[in-house]
């Protein structure tokens, strides 16, 4: 009876040893889009080895910030991975599934309200720095008296200049530049409410956090950190209601963050966008993005010096 029992354990609940081998090819960083009825959204899925034969990693999706993946199962060439939900609608988990397709990954995520919708994912670029950048001429992104160079994205738009300072006085829309920049030095200005919260979207991917965190201890979701990345050495932010900055260089996928004058990041690699990014195209340029959906906040002074 215990050998039937075994037996028949085997056949529904079958172990590891009974599926084949991951492929290696599906180990690595992807640059997902989610096609939903709204437009492509962008995702990003890290996958790497642990121990012996399992595999982990890690998933920023549509919001949010990046999440670890405890266990991925994967047999040949497709995979699967389930985990808790975060600012989604819904209260179920998130769940992945896919498989290679030629060079890339595709299949279906189904959210923690119940839909579904296909996705495909390409590998992420390396973005490796060959040289050391030449910088070009600094260029003031703010005109005096109105929103020359930026649009926001969305609508209503609650955006406005006024002697040089650029205000979202509620949450609403964010705003983004027309231009668009590849590797680059920013100096922005910004002010805030108390528990108010923005951020700045470095090519409109990755989000340095603009947040009321005066007096708390560092974390990769506070001010200056890299949001759901990359945490500060320190938390540098002074009282809400006063001016702040921010210097930032951003060369390939590496960082550095002065913070009111203090560096509390230093040249560190960004894995991968993060929650909220335009698209997931990492490979090419992309504008700066203001948060604006996330309480009043005030800008001026912004400059961006670009890479030759």
């Amino acid at each position: 009876m215990l050998r039937h029992l075994i037996l028949l354990l085997a056949v529904i609940l079958p172990g590891t040893s009974s599926r084949e081998p991951a492929d290696e090819r599906m180990v690595g960083r992807w640059d997902i889009s989610i096609a939903r009825p709204d437009g492509a959204k962008p995702s990003w899925l890290e996958i790497e080895h642990s121990g012996r034969d399992a595999l982990v990693g890690r998933l920023v999706g549509i919001v949010g910030s990046a999440r670890p993946i405890s266990v991925i199962v994967a047999s040949a060439d497709s995979l699967s991975f389930s985990i808790p939900h975060q600012w989604e609608d819904g209260n179920g988990d998130l769940t992945v599934r896919g498989k290679l397709q030629g060079n890339g990954l595709a299949g279906v995520m189904t959210f923690p309200d119940g839909k579904s919708y296909p996705w495909t994912a390409v590998r992420a670029p390396r973005l490796d720095l060959r040289s050391t950048p030449a910088w070009g001429a600094p260029v003031r992104l703010l005109h005096t008296n109105d929103l020359g160079g930026w649009h926001a994205d969305g609508s209503p738009n609650q955006w406005s200049v006024t002697n040089g300072v650029l205000r979202s006085p509620r949450s609403g829309t964010n705003i983004v530049t027309d231009r668009t920049f590849e590797d680059f030095k920013l100096h922005v200005e910004f002010r805030y409410p108390k528990e108010s919260n923005s951020g700045v979207y470095l090519r409109g991917r990755d989000e340095v956090q603009i947040q009321d965190d005066f007096g708390k201890e560092p974390a990769n979701d506070r001010f200056s950190g890299i949001y759901g990345f990359i945490s500060p050495s320190v938390i540098a932010a002074r009282p809400p209601g006063e001016w702040q900055s921010y210097d930032i260089t951003l060369v390939g996928r590496m960082v550095t963050v002065v913070a009111n004058g203090r560096q509390v990041i230093c040249n560190q690699e960004i894995p991968g966008i993060t929650g909220g990014a335009v698209d997931s195209n990492e490979g090419a340029p992309g504008p700066l993005l203001l948060q604006g959906d996330h309480g009043p906040v005030e800008f001026r002074n912004i400059v961006i010096t670009p890479a030759r």
